[in-house]
């Protein structure tokens, strides 16, 4: 039997899994004073305090070619997920790392994944990539319905501050700045494309998790799977699971927290929603 392992990259907010041998390549966060590396090792909880109060520069830099090889280990299959290709490089160093693998070893595969998300949507990629294994199916036919997989999936959020996803030019500094000083909450989505959509700006926090609810329902969500990734607020990932459990008692809801690099992007209080369309 192959050996068979699944890599992502540390934005999925896992670092380790038991179904499937797993391992994650982290991102850093890095500062004119400081870097942080998104590994089991992070304060996530320190580094969130530090972003409270620092006004300086910041950045995020991908895993390199050698972080995905050391990622891939020597296993002779490898599904690899990476976040969304239209905020970082990940996806392509882990293209790189690929052609590298397979040039040295020719009886080698590695599938590169753009979930076209971040956070709880990989996680969802990751539980049906380890569903299809344990049902044995062939390495070209997960391949094929992975693909499919992620036409049915999605990725809302909610938002109390833009400042980081300002400072690397996601968002117009203008909009975040004024966000902060109205208390409204951004709600939105990652596009087709992968790239953050802004659909809802809420004044305080009720109303926008209904915004979240609405979004997810119009989309197709009814008895799939949700994943709540919260960056230190779990009062509204509970408010939120009770909504989902009144309007859609079918739905199968599970409370994550966010490491590193999701934390730095949704900032204190800020949700990320992975879900299933069905």
């Amino acid at each position: 039997m192959r050996q068979i392992k699944i890599v992502a990259d540390s934005s999925a907010n896992v670092h380790q899994r038991q179904a499937v041998p797993f391992a994650s390549a982290a991102l850093k966060i890095i500062t004119d004073t400081e870097e942080f590396v998104d590994n089991a090792a992070l304060d996530v909880a320190a580094m969130v305090t530090y972003f409270d109060t620092y006004k300086g520069k910041s950045k995020t830099s991908c895993p390199n070619p050698a972080d995905w090889l050391e990622a891939f280990g020597d296993a002779e299959d490898v599904f690899c997920i990476t976040i969304t290709s239209n905020l970082s490089g990940s996806y392509n160093s882990a293209c790189i790392a690929k052609q590298m693998y397979e040039d040295e070893h020719e009886d080698r595969r590695v599938f590169v994944i753009d979930s076209l998300s971040a956070g709880p949507e990989l996680v969802l990629i990751i539980e049906k990539l380890e569903q299809m294994i344990g049902e044995g199916m062939e390495f070209d036919e997960i391949c094929s319905k992975i693909k499919e997989y992620q036409q049915t999936i999605g990725l809302e959020f909610m938002l109390q501050s833009l400042k980081n996803l300002a400072a690397n030019g996601r968002v117009s500094p203008a909009v975040a700045k004024i966000a902060t000083l109205l208390g409204i909450r951004i709600v939105g989505k990652a596009s087709d494309v992968g790239t953050l959509e802004p659909t809802d700006k809420c004044p305080g926090q009720a109303r926008s998790l209904h915004a979240v609810v609405k979004n997810m329902t119009k989309a197709g969500l009814q008895t799939g799977k949700v994943i709540i990734a919260h960056c230190f607020n779990e009062s509204a990932a509970n408010a939120l699971k009770d909504l989902l459990a009144e309007k859609l008692p079918q739905a199968q809801v599970e409370i994550t927290q966010c490491t590193g690099l999701c934390s730095y992007y949704a900032e204190k209080g800020g949700l990320m929603i992975g879900f299933e369309k069905f």
